[in-house]
């Protein structure tokens, strides 16, 4: 139970800086400039010159999709997530499903947050790809696959929720591989760190259910 407190509040307190980074206003703050002594070639004198960002680089398109592909997907482990309470058999999975649910409603809201502060970027992503996303989003449960979940009890449910989480959990990991390092938004390419860290560690855990 301390370990699961534990592992929720981390979740919130990281995504509560998510949201705190991303608030203020539609433009970040760029890091201050500083003034560099430059020596002057050979008989030239020396030049003082302006060093540092003076403005951050605009989010790529890349960081935008990341964003806005992340909300559904989170959405649907919400899904499946909230019916582990009334058919799980095993408390493990119980409380597996409670941190998931904890952790990406938290995340959801940052990531909204991000796309409401950023509507330039979300503008220009929108025209560059043309009116839509390319491509679907890795590791989604099909409907039938969501449908046996809900109609599944016990050991039975246990068994499919871990597999199909597994899989989503995958996916969320591939749509990371899109984005991190491919562009220089701090907040987005911290989320997506706390994805690929956070999901690679319930990966582990859920495949050592399956397995006990």
């Amino acid at each position: 139970m301390l370990h699961r407190i534990a592992v929720t509040g981390a979740a919130a307190v990281v995504a509560a800086g998510v949201l705190a980074g991303c608030g203020g206003g539609d433009e970040p703050e760029a890091a201050p400039s500083r003034s560099v002594l430059v020596p002057g070639r050979p008989g030239e004198p020396n030049k003082t010159e302006l060093k540092g960002p003076r403005k951050p680089s605009e989010p790529t398109a890349a960081e935008v999709r990341f964003m806005q592909m992340m909300i559904p997907h989170h959405a649907q482990a919400l899904e499946m997530s909230r019916l582990a309470p009334e058919r799980a058999s095993d408390e493990q999975v119980r409380a597996l499903a409670d941190r998931i649910d904890t952790a990406q409603k938290v995340e959801i809201a940052a990531m909204k947050s991000w796309l409401e502060k950023n509507p330039k970027a979300v503008l220009k992503a929108h025209g560059e790809n043309h009116g839509g996303h390319q491509g679907g989003m890795a590791g989604m449960a099909t409907p039938e696959q969501l449908k046996q979940l809900r109609e599944a009890r016990g050991a039975a449910f246990d068994k499919l929720y871990l597999t199909l989480m597994i899989t989503h959990h995958q996916g969320a990991l591939t749509m990371v591989k899109d984005v991190v390092d491919k562009g220089s938004d701090v907040t987005v390419q911290q989320m997506a760190r706390d994805v690929e860290s956070g999901q690679s560690a319930e990966i582990g855990r859920m495949r050592a259910l399956l397995e006990g």
